[in-house]
């Protein structure tokens, strides 16, 4: 392939390929080529210009293949368009001639059309240089389409549309002549060619000014013409042209047209053409009012269907403000239609004209109008409905005036009113709570007007009206609660009115099917007003006849959607319900024989009605509760189902008897039977099989039934990827609601709710926007299908097989169409039965039972009927899977091989090429490896069989089948099949787009069993790989977007096998292009392949997408409308189109994306279009801040325009006024501005949520990118030193704004998400300081934009999701300390007293929502305060703990909190101060509710009756949630608060309940453990305490016991610390250490949290409680030895045994305070320093390094070691001995392990702990009894002399003894570091002061001389640094010392050695002026010494200054200098020396 890629083509390697390869040698040529001329050099080209002409006009003749075809006309234009155009006339000539000649031979016709190609394309390229031979080639290519063959005829139209697009209005002499040609062809055979003309007549009208206006209507003929018997692609092109040509005729385009004064059509002649489509009959046009009654008058479907689409085309032509302007009038057309009695012949006609009227209103209103303007269109629509509702009340009320016309005007107008509702309901649904002005005027009155359908006498109009109220409670919560209660009343009060029982009954049963999407639910009492409601209207039933019916459907149906409310309500009606269920059906056979007996035709009506209702209810019930399906329940279910199937088989008798009007009720219960049945697991009515089974093949084989009723299942149950042999792909286009219409089986796509009342409260099937069940016939058909499946495992096999032979019967017997029928419904019923065997995974049965289903299925296989033969294959496939045996499996592959080779008609080919394949994709790779070469090798031949289409489709969509589910298998095949592949691509017509489509299928099916393999560069892979790119080229350039869209999934698999060789920089601008397809595939495709390439390379895939925008430009977009669907491929002069291919601005890709999501519909496409938005988001947002905050401030500003309330901004009102006076010339010149605002829609309210959440992840990705994003200082500097560089913290003013405008918008979505981003946002910054005020952070200045943004959530009316989640942030920004002025805090604050006042008394009064919901606010408030609290408490602390602050007033009461004046007076305490005796109060309610809520389920009849203080039984599952989210910060307000008061409050429970209302005064009274209404006994304050104590030790421990992993840290912290602070009270650690088990419990929980959660943070607080209980256990033991020891004086031994250990020394694990605690201290220690543990240290692997601990493992371990010291103290003198060893060998090792000296000289934490350990260990108080006294000292003695060893450099091992010690002292003080020498003075200081002589003489002896010769040396070398200064300065306090320890005799003798040593540090004045810092502070340092020294010892000092004259004149010099400089300075004080902390500090708390 390398060979292909040069300018020329390499003639050499041609002739060497073998013939086969050619043309896909010459196809990568020529796309070589297409390549690199537009980037050649110029010269270069026009130098080989000759040569590379004559070379591609040599192609011509060698009869090119369509892609090649394709791309040569490309290159030969481009190539003339670049290089010089001399002899561009000649070659046009040469292809002329080849088109004039006559040769019409089909190996001459590859020619022909390659000629067509090029001609087309040189003109398309450049156009009017041409001009003067233009009208010569258009004469000639209309002679040949006269005479051309189909593919031809589309070719030479194709051309022809690039000659019209190329000359635009200078080709205004052909455009007759074209379009008189063209036009005949608009109804030709071949579908290819419909879409061609079509296609050519766009581009026509353009500039043919004729085309809409004289000739408008004849167009508007044609088109309705060409929709007959039309398929998807010709009705999507043929609209788009009827459309177009509408939309011009209305408003031309050009200026120039006005001047020639034609007249332009109105708008009413426009629509009533339209309207003549969408109501035509067969082919002639309208006929007289006689023909029209003929038969022939039905309505054409497919003609309806095209018409429909095409005013679809039409509105979005003329854009969303024409809408705007004209919707009113627009809405009434359109409703007019649907009012016609053309289009309404039969009910089934019927609603197939309102599915295409509400497809014209949901595709035009729903995308094309912003917000805004959606909310005017539902005002017009409600005015439509009140005005038509008029008109039919006055014919109702006029009744006796027997008009005819009336009643046919009612029935009529049922259909407009669906329509128009059902429009409403989407509209308000999609405007979701932006909708709310709607409800909120009173003017439009939408709820009265909707209200007042419920009373048309139709009862579709009824079910529409209460499915849109269902869609207004939906989209509007609050509204939910308020509308039941209005229709629960307005049915009381209109019992009497048949119409209102029926009505009102379905508005409250569509209502509460809403609940389940309104997260905050209804109040439970709603379900006790439905049932009474519903019993009361069962009860009267019987009383009026004339409201029987009504009455008795309407109970049950209230019952039926009472049960989708789920178990929780379900629950408490069930007995009631089983009971309503049992008495309505028979107990017995005589009762049913009395029945029929007495009956008459009414009363079995009413009773046949009720018992599909009871029947329905319990289907209902079955599906939403199957958690009270206990096996009791089942069995009482049992007993009315099977009376049902006793009734079923009366049934037919009691028809007879009565009349056929019956046989829809008992239809009716058959189909509520199947579904019930279909529900419950089939062993529980196995008794009853048999007549079942009678029952459903009856009812699918059609015996009792006159009319061939299908199926509608079939699609479904056959494999999804059938789909394009089934043509179901058409299920995923943008028309599918209307497409349905058109498929064969019967009624399909003619839902509606009136076929089955119950769907207005069950879940609407996903994809659907309305429910839309089947009629009846064909729903209990489906329900018998699908049972069949369910039941067909169970049945034993000899009823199988004589099932299997009936079908076989029931097929023979019918016949022609009947037997289809049948056919297919028995085909759906056995792939029904085989998939539940499968799943059952169970047999077929012996081999008669599958001889027979062998023989029904193979017969199917040459079915005439493709959908059959499909099923067939299926069946077989499925068979194979579930038999499983590979000699079956064989034999039925052979008999398809048999047929395969013998077989020369389509039909059989076609069925037994499509069995492999499925035997092969059930079976797998393995089962069928044997027959692969067989079946490749046949598929392989019918695969090149050209001359049907079919059979190739067939045989390649099995063909891909088996390369799928053989995998690795297949790698020997691949290479054939590739290159079959290859030349199927380059030879088949591309007309024929499902050959290609499975070509593409194949493609990617190869490309994933070749794998990952793809990457290698073997010469066969490489030659595979470049196989397979061609192959996706090919594809790619194909027209039709589904093999556009396979071309895109192959290439998605490449680029994840082999992504170097995937070409980025084309493909991204096609999948751009692509984004703006009219067909879903595509778009879908597009945007999968971009998520996958937005994962790995999102910045390639960006700056590609941009290139599009740049070139856009240049190309003058000839290239980016490669899809023929995109509307507007028309002239680039068009303004009319609409996405003119792919509109990419400066937002780049990622805007592009954002308005898709406005746009589409699609769940799976948005959710990719999310997912690709994110990948991007994550990779380049940091890098490109503002444009991607940009991006979201674009799309989140539309919510600011929302709330005012004028049309966008003020003053357009008038503009538009104005605009429709305005003459018309200046009209059109302005609509070309226009048109920018006219694409795209302000972002809805779903986008602007998803822009909400982007900037959340914006803020989380910044935080893991750069320090500088929080830190304005950091990021200006940065800015400075590079101005690319961009921090969020610079953005900080747009996120606050972005947070605020979404925080204050109308959807509460956004306003959930806004409040989000705030919280973020807040949490985020809240320390980041502000660089030109210091003391002050960044945030502050937006404290108005918080306070204003949060303030709207806390209105009365808001939901309580939103309340909760506002009281989140109200709480993160109190605590956050940004704004520590208290007036500027109470803003903020004072939303939380409020709403805490309003919690406290909220009554259930006004309840909108459920239960829970009020828990869920009342909780949130709650956790908000406590969250506040503590950060009050905290900042209380740090203020006490100061240490400047001296605290007055201690002895005052500890729970008074000292005076305010103490605190810093705007503490934030002083705001929570009172409101804490409630809040107090209202924390120990949650906390006691919360640990019954946390009771395991086996404690469930523990749980109070009545509820807790803040929820109710009944909402127990969904408020346990809330209490989960809420509990940790109230657990650890609780302990603070109760630390604080010192347990000293009880509470006085008279006064608590005086303040409560009644639902807390219960609460109160279950908190304190009484039973409600019994006088409160007052507990003692220990008793309430232990209580509390109990509380809070329980729901901490029953958390920590087993924290889930996704519960956040926070919950854990929080329980640490309240844990912590509790036991900083003395009561609690009575409380603890009194039971023992407690603090080993406590223990042991928080071991196994150590074992699983890993932050640092959650150890440290961990080791902190540890230390509590610990110290808890010293106090306790203190006290009882202090107690014993004035006890017993006496009897010392006593008090020995005292602690753990008792006299033996043993521990006992698992009752041990002490074992337990070194268990997990160890852990600890090992977890950090795993060199601790022998196990790791003894392994040879282990190399022994001193690490340098992290700060944080560092500061864990100094805690640790700190407790582990404690832990003697616990325990008697024999336990002590028995645990030190070991705590003194761990905490040695960890000195030895991390006494690392630090350059600054620190001591790490870990090393002080060490000592400080030690010293507690060595100075333990313990009596040493004689026995433990020796092994003590041992033990003590060896510890040191380890730590002397340690700090021993040599190896040597040091004795403990003196000389070992003196040595060490010795080296210290030689030692070279000044720190070290000060140390060493520091520790001598405290050797040579030792009480006891005898110790320090020896060392003085030895020590001294060296240390007077070292400060001696000072004098020559003085110090330069402080360090060195505190050596000599410490030295010298040493000498000093050993003075005053000298007897008086010698102290001449030291002081001779002391002051000279200090007068020799006197400097001069010359020399003190020039000296050091150091020296200078030496100096005065030495004076000060003398001076102090001078009056201690007077006499001793004379003496010494006597002896040394010298000295004296130094010294008063020196004094005399500093007099006179403190004169100078009398502020001059001199420093003061400096102390230095001693080498062992005592530390006592290390947090």
């Amino acid at each position: 392939m390398e060979l292909a890629h040069s300018l020329l083509l390499n003639e050499e390697a041609l002739v060497q390929i073998t013939e086969a390869k050619r043309p896909v040698f010459i196809f990568e040529w020529l796309r070589f080529l297409d390549k690199v001329l537009v980037a050649a050099n110029k010269t270069d080209v026009k130098e080989k210009q000759k040569k590379l002409v004559e070379q591609l006009t040599g192609l011509i003749s060698s009869s090119p293949g369509p892609p090649t075809r394709k791309l040569l006309a490309k290159n030969l234009a481009a190539l003339y368009s670049i290089g010089d155009t001399f002899t561009v006339f000649q070659t046009l000539d040469k292809c002329n001639d080849i088109i004039k000649s006559k040769d019409d031979t089909a190996a001459y016709l590859p020619t022909k059309l390659a000629a067509v190609a090029c001609v087309g394309a040189f003109y398309e390229k450049m156009g009017r240089m041409l001009g003067s031979s233009f009208p010569e080639t258009v004469n000639n290519l209309l002679k040949s389409l006269k005479s051309a063959e189909s593919q031809g005829r589309s070719e030479i139209l194709m051309s022809l549309q690039k000659v019209l697009n190329g000359l635009g209005g200078a080709a205004a002499s052909c455009h007759r002549d074209i379009y008189k040609n063209a036009r005949s062809l608009l109804t030709d055979r071949s579908m290819a060619v419909r879409c061609a003309v079509a296609k050519c007549l766009l581009e026509l009208q353009n500039e043919a000014v004729f085309m809409w206006t004289a000739e408008l209507e004849n167009v508007a003929t044609l088109c309705f013409k060409a929709l007959e018997n039309s398929n998807y692609g010709v009705r999507v092109a043929v609209s788009k042209l009827l459309g177009t040509v509408m939309a011009t005729a209305l408003i031309p385009k050009q200026a120039t047209v006005m001047r020639q004064n034609v007249r332009r059509a109105t708008l009413e002649e426009v629509l009533e053409l339209m309207a003549t489509g969408f109501l035509r009959g067969g082919s002639g046009f309208l006929k007289s009012g006689g023909e029209m009654l003929k038969v022939g008058g039905s309505v054409n479907r497919e003609v309806r269907v095209g018409v429909t689409q095409a005013y679809v085309v039409f509105v979005t032509t003329l854009g969303g403000q024409w809408l705007e302007r004209n919707f009113a009038t627009f809405l009434s057309h359109v409703l007019d239609l649907v009012s016609h009695p053309r289009a309404t012949q039969t009910h089934v006609e019927a609603v197939y004209s309102r599915r295409c009227v509400s497809f014209i209103l949901r595709a035009t209103v729903g995308s094309l109008l912003g917000e805004k303007a959606q909310i005017a269109a539902a005002k017009d629509i409600c005015q439509a409905i009140g005005k038509q509702m008029k008109a039919v009340e006055a014919v109702v009320n006029d009744a006796n005036s027997e008009n005819k016309s009336g009643a046919a005007d009612v029935a009529a107008s049922q259909h407009v009113m669906v329509c128009a509702l059902q429009e409403l309901g989407s509209l308000v649904q999609s405007l979701n709570a932006t909708a709310s002005p709607l409800i909120q005027e009173p003017s439009i009155g939408l709820l009265e007007t909707v209200t007042s359908v419920l009373l048309h006498p139709s009862m579709a109009a009824r079910l529409a009206a209460a499915w849109c109220l269902r869609c207004v409670a939906v989209a509007l919560p609050f509204q939910l609660t308020p509308f039941l209660d209005r229709c629960a009343e307005r049915l009381n009060n209109l019992k009497t009115s048949p119409e209102a029982v029926s009505g009102y009954s379905f508005a409250m049963a569509a209502l509460l099917g809403g609940v389940h999407q309104c997260p905050l639910g209804i109040p439970h009492a709603k379900g006790k007003m439905v049932v009474s409601i519903a019993e009361d209207l069962l009860r009267t039933a019987a009383q009026n006849s004339r409201l029987s019916l009504q009455r008795t459907q309407a109970g049950w149906l209230l019952l039926g959607a009472l049960m989708s409310l789920g178990p929780s309500v379900v629950r408490y009606h069930l007995p009631k319900m089983l009971l309503l269920w049992r008495n309505v059906f028979p107990r017995s056979l005589k009762e049913l024989e009395a029945e029929k007996a007495r009956g008459d035709s009414f009363t079995w009506q009413v009773t046949l009605e009720g018992r599909a209702g009871a029947l329905c209810a319990m289907r209902s019930f079955v599906a939403h509760c199957p958690e009270l399906l206990t096996e009791d329940v089942i069995r009482k279910l049992m007993t009315p189902i099977e009376c049902a199937m006793t009734m079923m088989s009366h049934i037919p008798s009691v028809i007879k008897a009565h009349g056929a009007h019956l046989k829809a009720s008992a239809a009716m219960v058959r189909l509520r039977l199947y579904d019930i049945l279909a529900l419950l697991p089939p062993k529980t009515y196995e008794g009853s099989f048999n007549a079942l089974l009678r029952e459903l093949v009856a009812e699918f084989t059609l015996t009792d039934n006159s009319a061939n009723t299908t199926t509608s299942l079939l699609r479904s149950l056959c494999h999804y990827d059938d789909s394009v042999l089934l043509g179901s792909w058409l299920q995923e286009t943008d028309h599918k609601s209307i497409e349905d219409q058109l498929q064969p089986n019967s009624a399909s796509g003619s839902g509606a709710l009136e076929h089955d009342p119950s769907s207005i409260y069950l879940r609407i099937p996903a994809g659907e926007a309305v429910p839309g069940p089947l009629p009846l016939g064909v729903s209990v058909i489906d329900a018998s299908v699908a049972l069949f499946g369910v039941v067909f495992p169970h049945v034993s096999y000899k009823h199988r097989l004589q099932m299997l032979d009936h079908f076989a019967e029931c097929v023979k017997q019918a016949k022609g169409v009947r037997q289809q029928a049948v056919q297919l419904n028995i085909f759906t019923a056995v792939l029904s039965a085989l998939k539940g065997l499968a799943e059952n995974k169970s047999t077929l049965g012996p081999e008669e039972v599958r001889k027979s289903a062998l023989t029904l299925v193979m017969g199917a296989l040459d079915n005439p009927n493709p959908i059959l033969r499909c099923a067939a294959g299926e069946a077989l496939g499925r068979m194979a899977q579930v038999v499983g045996e590979a000699t079956f499996i064989a034999r039925m592959a052979q008999y398809s091989f048999d047929k395969l080779k013998s077989a020369r008609d389509v039909v059989s080919r076609t069925g037994h090429s499509l069995a492999l394949g499925c035997l092969h994709r059930y079976v797998g790779g393995i089962g069928s490896g044997q027959h692969l070469k067989t079946s490749v090798s046949i598929l392989l031949a019918l695969a090149q069989d050209g001359t049907s289409p079919e059979v190739q489709t067939w045989s390649l969509h099995s063909l891909a089948l088996i390369v799928d589910s053989s995998g690795p298998m297949y790698r020997g095949y691949v290479e054939p099949t590739l290159s079959l592949v290859l030349t199927l691509l380059l030879t088949v017509p591309p007309s024929h787009t499902e050959v290609h489509q499975c070509l593409g299928r194949c493609l990617g099916a190869i490309i994933t069993t070749v794998g990952p393999e793809l990457q290698g560069n073997g010469v066969t892979i490489s030659t595979i790989r470049s196989s397979c790119l061609v192959g996706c080229a090919i594809t790619q350039d194909h027209s039709d977007s589904l093999v556009q869209a396979a071309a895109i999934s192959c290439l998605q698999q490449l680029h994840m096998f082999a992504p170097r060789h995937v070409n980025l920089s084309s493909l991204v601008p096609s999948l751009c292009v692509h984004l703006c397809s009219s067909h879903l595939l595509l778009r879908r495709a597009a945007v999968a392949c971009l998520r996958q390439l937005a994962q790995r390379e999102a910045a390639e895939v960006c700056e590609y997408a941009m290139s599009l925008a740049k070139n856009a430009g240049d190309r003058e977009n000839c290239g980016m409308n490669i899809n023929p669907f995109v509307p507007g491929i028309g002239s680039r002069r068009d303004i009319h189109s609409q996405h003119q291919g792919v509109n990419i601005t400066e937002t780049g890709l990622e805007g592009v994306l954002f308005g898709m999501l406005d746009r589409e519909t699609d769940r799976k496409l948005c959710s990719d279009i999310h997912d690709t938005l994110g990948h991007m988001l994550s990779s380049l947002a940091v890098e490109n801040l503002s444009h991607w905050l940009m991006l979201c401030k674009d799309v989140l500003a539309a919510s600011s325009d929302m709330s005012t309330t004028a049309p966008l901004g003020g003053g357009k009102d008038e503009e538009s006024e104005k605009k429709d006076e305005m003459d018309d010339d200046t009209m059109f010149t302005t609509l070309g501005e226009e048109d920018k605002s006219k694409l795209s829609v302000a972002p809805r309210w779903a986008t602007r949520v998803f822009a909400a959440d982007c900037l959340c992840r914006v803020i989380m990705l910044c935080e893991n990118a750069n320090k500088a994003h929080f830190d304005l200082a950091l990021a200006r500097s940065a800015k400075l030193k590079n101005p690319k560089n961009d921090f969020l913290v610079l953005h900080l003013s747009d996120l606050i704004r972005m947070a605020f405008m979404a925080a204050t918008d109308h959807s509460n979505q956004l306003r959930m998400a806004g409040l989000q981003a705030l919280e973020d946002i807040i949490k985020k910054f809240a320390s980041v300081p502000e660089p030109e005020f210091p003391g002050h952070v960044i945030l502050e200045q937006y404290q108005a934009n918080v306070g204003a943004a949060l303030r709207p959530a806390f209105s009365q009316d808001t939901p309580s999701d939103i309340t909760a989640k506002a009281c989140q942030v109200c709480s993160t920004w109190i605590g956050s300390g940004v704004v520590s002025d208290l007036n500027d805090l109470r803003r903020v604050h004072h939303l939380l007293v409020s709403s805490l006042r309003v919690q406290a008394g909220k009554g259930s009064s006004s309840q909108l929502y459920r239960e829970s919901a009020t828990t869920m606010e009342k909780l949130a408030v709650l956790k908000a305060w406590a969250e506040v609290y503590v950060v009050a408490m905290k900042i209380k602390k740090e203020a006490e703990t100061k240490p400047n602050r001296a605290i007055k007033n201690t002895n005052e009461d500890e729970e008074d909190f000292g005076a305010v004046d103490e605190l810093p007076p705007d503490s934030l305490i002083t705001l929570v101060q009172p409101e804490l005796p409630t809040l107090s109060r209202l924390w120990l309610a949650v906390l006691k509710d919360y640990a019954l809520l946390t009771l395991p389920s086996e404690f469930a009849s523990q749980l109070p009756p009545d509820g807790g203080a803040f929820y109710t039984p009944e909402t127990i599952d969904t408020a346990r949630l809330h209490y989960r989210n809420s509990w940790a910060p109230i657990l650890h307000a609780v302990a603070l608060w109760l630390n604080s008061t010192g347990f000293n409050t009880s509470e006085s429970t008279e006064e608590a309940a005086a303040a409560m209302p009644n639902s807390q005064k219960r609460a109160t009274s279950i908190m304190l453990n009484q039973a409600p209404g019994t006088p409160p006994t007052t507990k003692s304050l220990p008793e309430i305490n232990k209580d509390r104590m109990h509380l809070i030790l329980g729901v901490s421990i029953q958390f920590l016991c087993s924290p889930r992993p996704e519960e956040p840290v926070e919950h854990v912290t929080s329980c640490l610390q309240a844990l912590h602070t509790l036991l900083d009270s003395p009561c609690a650690r009575i409380h603890i250490a009194e039971d023992q088990l407690l603090g080993v419990e406590l223990l042991s929980v928080l071991h196994r949290l150590l074992l699983t959660w890993d932050p640092p943070s959650v150890q440290l607080l961990i080791t902190g409680v540890v230390q509590q209980i610990v110290r808890a256990a010293q106090d306790y033991l203190q006290e009882k030895r202090n107690t014993l020891n004035e006890e017993d004086v006496k009897e010392k031994e006593t008090c020995l045994v005292l602690g753990e250990g008792g006299e033996s020394g043993g521990l006992v694990p698992g009752k041990s305070l002490v074992f337990a605690a070194m268990e997990l201290l160890m852990f600890i220690l090992v977890r950090h320093m795993p060199q601790l543990s022998t196990k790791m240290s003894d392994s040879p692997s282990h190399v022994s390094t001193k690490l340098q601990l992290s700060e944080e493992s560092s500061r864990l371990v100094a805690a640790t070691v700190t407790i582990l010291s404690d832990l003697p103290s616990l325990c008697s003198p024999a336990g002590c001995m028995m645990i030190l060893p070991t705590i003194l060998f761990l905490i040695t090792k960890v000195l030895k392990e991390t006494a690392i000296k630090s350059v600054d000289n620190q001591v790490p934490p870990p090393v002080s702990a060490a000592l400080q350990g030690i010293k507690t260990i060595v100075t333990l108080p313990v009596i040493k009894t004689d026995e433990t006294q020796k092994q003590w000292t041992n033990l003590i003695r060896s510890t040191l002399a380890s730590i002397l060893e340690y700090s021993q450099p040599e190896a040597s091992k040091p004795v403990l003894d003196e000389n070992g010690c003196v040595n060490r002292f010795k080296n210290a003080l030689n030692s070279c570091d000044p720190w070290v020498q000060a140390k060493c003075y520091q520790l001598l200081l405290s050797v040579f002061q030792h009480t006891n002589r005898a110790l320090s003489t020896p060392y003085i002896h030895s020590l001294a001389p060296i240390m007077v010769e070292k400060l001696k040396a000072v004098e020559r070398n003085r110090p330069n640094s402080n360090t060195e200064l505190l050596a000599v300065q410490e030295g010298i306090k040493v000498l000093e010392t050993l003075v005053a320890l000298g007897e008086e005799k010698n102290r001449v003798q030291l002081l001779a050695l002391l002051v000279p040593t200090l007068i020799s540090y006197l400097l001069n004045e010359n020399a003190f002026a020039s000296a050091s810092a150091a020296s200078k502070d030496l100096h005065e340092f030495a004076l000060q010494n003398l001076m102090h020294i001078g009056p201690l010892y007077p006499h001793a000092f004379k003496t010494v200054m006597g002896a040394a004259p010298e000295l004296k004149i130094r010294l008063e010099t020196a004094v005399r200098a500093s007099q006179a400089s403190k004169a100078k300075a009398a502020a001059r004080q001199p420093p003061p020396t400096v102390h230095s902390a001693p080498t062992i500090k005592l530390k006592t708390s290390f947090f």
